[in-house]
């Protein structure tokens, strides 16, 4: 049976919605960890700009301000942009909800896991004077756990660092990092010809390469989760051939699952599925990107049987 255009986008629109469902890939929030956290002083406002995430002045602005430094949380850089919601224990300052905050540097102090902006220090308090009271103390015992990063007016968005050098040498940081999930890999490859390169982490969320591919240039993240389960991710937006330092790219992309993405290669959980969503690509380069990708299934069969049904 013959398939118009027309029709098949009609078909691979019902498998987005059929196959990929963003409550298969949610990750719902898990116990909370009893540790301690402390403040860093002049923070009243916002946070650091020199943390060891690699944010700059706007690592010190997310999240409003409720921002930490993190010490075995911060995992080699891998826990940059992670989001945690933190609450104090002592019932007579505390409140219920704590604060959630952003990892956005590294640091530790006495058997802490978290030293926090003294703006998101004071939300764990339940009143003016519990804040005074918290903050005498310097150091209280917390508990915590990790939740979702949501910035709804924003998308995963990468900033060219100052230190690249183009066409030779490229650096980029990661902001608005979403969702439960950190991103452990990151590969930059040709638009052309799907050719891709493993970046280095250099450190925190800053991403590096010698020689970086020519031409548009696109983007495929590693998205894993504490349960062991892995995302490939294309993000639908491109970085221009002629980047320069300083630049600030929208990838298109928010949470994983849940927003507009090109492709998703997802592994077991997800149901061994690709979906094209809301991308301007027709089928045979959804089958295409997914391949080169080598996602760990056989996407064209994958997709022909979702056609066919």
């Amino acid at each position: 049976m013959a398939f118009s255009s027309l029709h098949i986008l009609f078909i691979v629109s019902a498998l987005i919605f059929s196959v990929i469902n963003p409550a298969d890939c949610a990750t719902s929030d898990g116990p909370f960890i009893h540790s301690r956290a402390a403040y860093y002083p002049n923070s009243d406002d916002k946070g650091s700009e020199t943390g060891r995430c690699g944010y700059g002045s706007f690592g010190a602005t997310i999240n409003n301000g409720y921002v930490a430094a993190a010490s075995d949380l911060y995992r080699d850089g891998v826990g940059c942009g992670a989001c945690y919601q933190v609450r104090c224990t002592n019932s007579k300052d505390c409140s219920d909800e704590g604060v959630n905050v952003v990892i956005t540097d590294q640091g530790s102090s006495d058997r802490t896991d978290f030293i926090m902006s003294k703006k998101a220090f004071r939300k764990m308090a339940q009143s003016t004077n519990a804040e005074t009271s918290l903050l005498s103390q310097g150091i209280v015992d917390i508990e915590y756990r990790r939740v979702s990063c949501n910035y709804p007016k924003n998308n995963i968005t990468i900033k060219i660092d100052e230190s690249s050098d183009y066409p030779y040498y490229l650096a980029f940081v990661i902001w608005y990092q979403q969702g439960q999930n950190d991103i452990t890999a990151v590969q930059l490859c040709e638009t052309k010809n799907f050719v891709c390169k493993l970046l280095d982490r250099s450190y925190g969320s800053v991403f590096t390469t010698n020689s970086p591919p020519s031409g548009s240039l696109s983007l495929r993240m590693l998205f894993s989760g504490e349960d062991g389960d892995e995302k490939w991710v294309v993000p639908v937006n491109i970085i221009p051939e002629n980047w320069k330092k300083g630049d600030i790219y929208d990838t298109g992309n928010g949470i994983p699952g849940q927003t507009s993405f090109g492709v998703e290669c997802l592994k077991p959980k997800c149901h061994h599925r690709a979906a094209m969503i809301l991308a301007e690509w027709s089928l045979t380069e959804v089958v295409s990107r997914c391949y080169v990708l080598q996602a760990s299934f056989d996407v064209t069969n994958d997709l022909k049987t979702g056609l066919a049904n």
